[in-house]
């Protein structure tokens, strides 16, 4: 039986002011702690440490802070810019800081004072918490009915990267959602789950997870990969994405590239799940996705809890290379198109991957988006 874990992300009025509590995922899985940021500072420092992370969860974060700094009179538009750039590849960051800025700096143009322009800010940024929990229910169903066309037979051995569940979301997740509606319904045989190099996502974030759902599930070295393609022990890849070009191009946590070329040379199904708001139109294609690098550290000394730093002999630490020795840390990759066989998101599922398919998403979404208007404005 699945057991639930500690809120990931939450607004809450305290008698000192308003705060946005986080569940610390830099100590998981060896224990649940919070993070109470009370400024955009803090939430910047949180994002950037890797506390708060993964596409959508994002989004909420900077919806939240945007929130956080209306109600705390500090300066909206500077806290929205602050956060949009925390991490420039994760696309759902800026979109929910600027979601939530928008309608505070209407409110305000509109003539509302400070106070109700706030409230309205804290009701957009709740309404896009609600909004990722209802797309994660549905990316779920999309993707585990995709699954039954493409493996038919159920008892699926699913391969997944760095970490796609409750911990990146307000619902299920996005990958990791559809592997658990695959569970419950008694078709996962197995899941396997890549360490992720260097930070180690999916060994101490999606085994924490599947664990709790009570999933058949194995943790494997990154480069263990190619070998369990070669067995026949995958039926398909299921990945996130923290942007997705207008051409398809996906760009996700890095080891997802090499992943994608085992799966198409194998012929294994290699499937992306992301909720629309993933999808960048703005950036035409892979090559033009800003990707991050990331500390050298996290390379040559390997994990550690946030505030250890390099050095600083904190638990999960360790000395892996000579000290000073330079490194090469990306922390994404981006796929090709070619190499997906399906986007998966809340509006439906775009197989082959085109440019053409990705749009249709988005229109779907805008769609949907503005009957929903309609009918409010009805009412």
């Amino acid at each position: 039986m699945a057991e639930e874990c500690v809120p990931v992300i939450r607004y809450e009025e305290l008698p000192e002011g308003p705060v946005v509590v986080l569940l610390d995922q830099t100590r998981l899985p060896r224990e649940e702690t919070e993070l109470v940021c009370t400024d955009v500072p803090a939430l910047v420092e949180a994002i950037q440490s890797l506390a708060v992370r993964g596409a959508p969860l994002l989004g909420i974060a900077g919806a939240y802070g945007v929130a956080l700094a209306a109600a705390r009179g500090f300066d909206v538009a500077d806290a929205a810019d602050q956060l949009a750039h925390a991490r420039p590849t994760a696309v759902n960051l800026g979109y929910g800081a600027r979601r939530v800025e928008a309608v505070h700096r209407a409110a305000v143009r509109e003539g509302a004072g400070e106070r109700r322009a706030a409230e309205l800010a804290l009701a957009e940024a709740r309404a896009l918490h609600r909004e990722d929990a209802e797309a994660s229910d549905r990316m779920a169903e999309h993707g585990s009915a995709l699954l039954e066309e493409l493996v038919p037979g159920g008892g699926l051995r699913i391969l997944t990267h760095c970490n796609t569940g409750t911990l990146v979301s307000g619902g299920r997740g996005t990958a990791l959602a559809v592997v658990k509606a695959v569970h419950r319904a008694g078709e996962l045989r197995r899941l396997w789950v890549g360490e992720t190099r260097p930070l180690l996502q999916g060994a101490r974030l999606t085994a924490y997870e599947a664990a709790r759902e009570g999933m058949a599930y194995s943790v494997l070295a990154d480069n263990a990969a190619g070998s369990l393609f070669a067995a026949g022990e995958v039926d398909a890849v299921l990945v996130g994405a923290d942007r997705i070009a207008a051409d398809g191009s996906v760009a996700n946590k890095v080891g997802t590239y090499p992943l994608a070329v085992l799966a198409g040379y194998h012929e294994v199904p290699f499937v992306v799940v992301a909720p629309v708001t993933t999808i960048d139109l703005e950036t035409a294609s892979g090559a033009d996705i800003e990707v991050e690098q990331r500390a050298a550290h996290e390379v040559t000394e390997g994990p550690w809890e946030r505030g250890g730093g390099p050095g600083a002999g904190g638990a999960g630490s360790a000395v892996l290379a000579p000290v000073g020795a330079p490194a090469y840390n990306p922390a994404f990759d981006v796929t090709p198109s070619a190499l997906v066989t399906a986007v998966v998101t809340e509006e439906g599922v775009a197989s082959p991957v085109t440019a053409a398919g990705i749009a249709e998403l988005c229109s779907a979404s805008r769609r949907k988006a503005s009957r929903s208007a309609n009918g409010m404005m009805r009412s």
